[in-house]
């Protein structure tokens, strides 16, 4: 398990995620302020945001206004997170694998008792057959 790749990929995807929120706070203000430019940016950003990187290079080449203002959104965006974010993660992760291990316990629990073991019925079967 090489970390600090795990690191690099998780940063890289971080980095995707905060475009893709950036991009729809943009879009709702556009939506309030300039409509066709906000229908424009939603046909261009269609199926684009997965890489962020490559999706501002490319908004670059089209209208470097708004690439702009879709990183500012996104540092800003950054800057609000991060001091939350690592706590948030590790929470959310120890939570839900607690739900897990217990929806999972309470699978195998209740397939327990609604299968008597063959030993029970055999006990039963015995008393009654004497």
């Amino acid at each position: 398990m090489n970390i600090k790749q795990i690191a690099k990929d998780t940063a890289k995807t971080l980095q995707s995620y905060l475009t893709y929120q950036a991009l729809r706070t943009v879009l709702l203000q556009l939506d309030e302020t300039n409509p066709p430019l906000q229908h424009w940016l939603h046909n261009f950003s269609a199926g684009k945001v997965q890489d962020g990187e490559k999706f501002i290079e490319s908004l670059f080449c089209e209208k470097p206004d708004l690439a702009m203002r879709i990183m500012t959104v996104r540092e800003h965006i950054a800057e609000e997170v991060a001091e939350f974010l690592p706590e948030m993660v590790r929470m959310g992760i120890q939570q839900a694998n607690m739900e897990h291990r217990k929806q999972h316990f309470e699978r195998i629990t209740q397939f327990s008792v609604s299968h008597p073991s063959s030993k029970n019925e055999l006990d039963n079967e015995l008393h009654d057959g004497s």
